[in-house]
């Protein structure tokens, strides 16, 4: 009896200091848990990991395009090689026009068909198997991004797919650049193979885009971000102030009435009664006239009428007749005395700059020249 009362104290102090860390897990910050340390690497998933295998065998498939048909047939070995390594069948069926990924009893690791299910999808959506062969990486993953449902408007949609790409691909590779992840636009869909950080900024970059926010206000604030990230201490600070705030400018385009109605103030008595036909003749005597005079003074008013527009005929036919006005002919000035040319002296200057031995010799100062160094050479002999 003695022995089993000591051991009850002894099972309770055990399990009380089996539940002491319990509690300061549960006090720690939710940031600590998710904030991955600088330089973590995940150890690679090798066979004593899970020496027993899968228990079922699982498969993926996927169709591919027609002109994606030849570019598949000639590097489907490669793919095959570099599948077999984690030991995964592949096997391509052109009639069908689908790719197939599926488990063997050597297969080890169990993510492994995940990744060769990404390997068939980026295939298919035109990447190239050189970037595509990278998703079979630990640190490498995929997205693909549908597009073809955000725009309606099938013009609009080009246009902001090819503002996504940019002018000879810049705008694309400023954003490989900056997320250090491979983009691929092809149709409907924007491809992107890269880290986990890279491929959440690819994402927003596209969806923005496709929302008419031009991608090089995306681009800008990523390029701020990255210089922040260099420094030690800002990285545990808000960034919101180093941000650029960017606003909307979207004017309204609502077309505008010609004809603007302005409402009148308000008054609580009704507008007045309009005057009827038989009033407005009754005020003007035209009621009492007879019928005679009533169509002479319609007459008189349409002959007065046709009389205007006559005069304004003949006056607009009249202004082919009236003379231009001519412009003044302006008289040359007389030239002053003090621009008057001097030609004698002009004559003098002429006459000087003869005498004076400028330039190159004449024929005859040549002859004497030459004369003159024949005799000193005989002088000197």
């Amino acid at each position: 009896m003695a022995s089993s009362s000591s051991n009850v104290p002894a099972t309770v102090t055990g399990r009380s200091q089996l539940r002491k860390p319990k509690s300061k897990q549960e006090n720690r910050d939710d940031s600590e848990l998710l904030t991955v340390p600088d330089g973590w690497k995940e150890p690679a998933f090798s066979k004593e990991d899970n020496p027993r295998g899968l228990l079922e065998e699982s498969s993926f498939a996927t169709l591919f395009p027609k002109y994606r048909e030849a570019y598949l047939k000639e590097c489907w070995p490669l793919v095959q090689k570099s599948l077999n390594e984690h030991h995964v069948n592949a096997t391509l069926d052109l009639i069908e026009g689908s790719m197939t990924v599926c488990t063997t009893k050597k297969t080890f690791d169990p993510y492994i068909i995940i990744r060769a299910r990404d390997l068939i999808k980026l295939l298919a959506r035109s990447v190239s198997f050189e970037q595509a062969v990278r998703i079979l990486q630990d640190d490498v993953a995929c997205d693909i991004i549908k597009i073809g449902s955000l725009v309606r408007n099938k013009e609009r949609f080009v246009k902001r797919r090819q503002r996504l790409i940019g002018p000879k691909g810049s705008t694309l590779k400023a954003l490989e650049l900056l997320t250090n992840c491979y983009i691929m636009v092809q149709g409907n869909t924007v491809s992107a193979i890269g880290p986990f950080s890279g491929l959440k900024e690819v994402r927003k970059v596209v969806l923005d885009t496709m929302k008419n926010i031009h991608p090089i206000y995306n681009i800008k604030t990523l390029m701020i971000k990255r210089e922040l990230a260099k420094d030690s201490e800002l990285r545990s600070q808000s960034w919101e102030r180093f941000l650029p705030q960017f606003k909307h400018k979207n004017v309204n385009k609502r077309k505008e009435p010609k004809k603007k109605t302005v409402k009148k103030e308000y008054t609580p008595f009704p507008p007045p009664q309009p005057e009827s036909q038989i009033d407005k003749e009754l005020a003007s005597g035209e009621y009492f006239l007879k019928a005679s005079q009533k169509k002479r003074q319609k007459m008189e008013a349409i002959k007065a009428k046709q009389a205007e527009a006559l005069s304004k005929r003949q006056e607009e036919r009249n202004k082919a007749f009236i003379p231009p006005k001519e412009k003044t002919v302006v008289k040359p000035k007389e030239a002053s005395i003090e621009t008057k040319i001097d030609v004698a002296a002009i004559k003098e200057k002429v006459k000087k700059a003869k005498n004076k031995k400028l330039g190159a010799f004449t024929a005859e100062e040549l002859k004497l020249k030459m004369e003159a160094n024949e005799k000193k050479k005989k002088t000197k002999k």
